[in-house]
Parts: structure tokens; sequence; C-alpha cells
């Protein structure tokens, strides 16, 4: 139908001018595929880049002692888990 279809998304913030973190995300289409089918892989692809998780970070800044004491609080909750002192539903 298309041929040999590549789609190429640039995904730029708006602070990209600012030194921002510019992604290209690249799909190759086979001959026969749909479009939606291309952009079901592209959404796939921009999931895994976790491009959105890294923006929400940025959006404010967090000390580096909150950070810790997350990843602290976090580590004791998986090892609560694992010894089998909280279940999950």
């Amino acid at each position: 139908m298309f041929g040999n279809l590549q789609i190429m998304l640039i995904f730029a913030p708006q602070n990209a001018l600012k030194g921002g973190i510019y992604i290209m995300l690249i799909i190759d289409s086979k001959d026969c595929e749909n479009i939606d089918k291309a952009l079901k892989k592209y959404k796939k692809k921009f999931e895994k880049s976790k491009v959105l998780l890294q923006l929400r970070e940025r959006q404010s800044y967090t000390k580096p002692s909150v950070k810790r004491r997350g990843e602290v609080l976090k580590a004791v909750y998986k090892q609560q888990v694992a010894s089998g002192k909280i279940e999950i539903k």
C-alpha cells in the first residue's frame, strides 16, 4: 500500500533549546502494514523510552535526601513483602 514507510518523530521538550534532550523515534513499516499498526509500534517505543517519566521528574526539584529516603522506604517495603510480613492484594 505505502511501500517502505519510515516514520521519524522527534520529541523536543520546550526547554530543548536551553540544553534539553532531543529524542528521535524511528519506526520502519513493512509493505502491507497498516498505519494503525505503525502508530501502535510508535506508542510502545515511546513508552519504553520513558520520556514522560523524565519530564514528570523534571517538573519540580527533589532534594537528594528526599530521593534517598524514598529509595530506603521502597527497599524496606520490598523486604517486608518478600519475608511475608505484608500481603499484596
